[in-house]
């Protein structure tokens, strides 16, 4: 009898699966890391480092201790440091476009069931065939699909920001001066759906999806 349990136990545990693979996970951890290191860089860039208020207080600085400089120097000093801190936001730019291509070689060539068209599948298929817990199941439904919309814009600043990045090196590329304005209205919208998605999790922690940060860091279990 004892032998039978165990044996039915490890059936049970054979059968289990992890929610999330290690692939996913790292990629999703790395991802936030990198998404937040850039989002810092601009928000240094644009009030600490701010080039043209710096330059005014360099100056004001200078004259204090006797010291005349024209404001071409000053801006020149103040953009140095800017710079420096662009340079750090376009290295995290290409790490986050390797992990952009990371992603999708994980959704072309993962499990079925672990991608995340899969789960966009399994989720319509659940709302289709199943009356109970259609709100649940519709709601799983429109969660996955709005990862699709984060995918795209992640694709879409990951493309103007190379286009920025290399700018310098083709002419035809500086003068779209919208890339620019495309990429910053991009970064917004990311920023957008990175709060959504943190008050998503605590509000699921709180009810119906508990576990869902350890899920993530651990595999979880389905």
């Amino acid at each position: 009898m004892e032998h039978q349990e165990t044996a039915a136990i490890t059936s049970a545990d054979i059968t289990r699966t992890k929610k999330y693979s290690p692939s996913i996970r790292l990629w999703h951890w790395s991802n936030a890391v990198i998404i937040t290191g850039s989002l810092l860089t601009v928000l240094v860039n644009s009030t600490v480092l701010k080039p043209w208020a710096n330059a005014r207080l360099i100056s004001d600085k200078l004259k204090e201790k006797g010291i005349n400089v024209s404001d071409d120097q000053t801006r020149s000093a103040a953009f140095v440091l800017s710079d420096k801190v662009w340079a750090i936001h376009t290295y995290l730019g290409y790490v986050l476009v390797a992990l952009l291509v990371f992603r999708i070689v994980i959704e072309l060539f993962g499990l079925a069931d672990k991608t995340l068209i899969g789960k966009i599948k399994a989720a319509k298929r659940s709302f289709l065939s199943t009356k109970e817990n259609r709100i649940a199941n519709r709601n799983e439904m429109l969660i996955k699909m709005l990862y699709i919309l984060f995918y795209i814009l992640l694709i879409l600043m990951a493309i103007t920001g190379l286009a920025l990045a290399f700018s310098d090196n083709i002419p035809a590329l500086k003068q779209m001066h919208f890339i620019r304005e495309v990429h910053e209205f991009t970064m917004y919208l990311v920023l957008g759906f990175i709060i959504i998605h943190i008050v998503g999790i605590c509000i699921g922690e709180r009810k119906r999806h508990k576990g869902i940060v350890s899920d993530m860091i651990n595999g979880g279990w389905v």
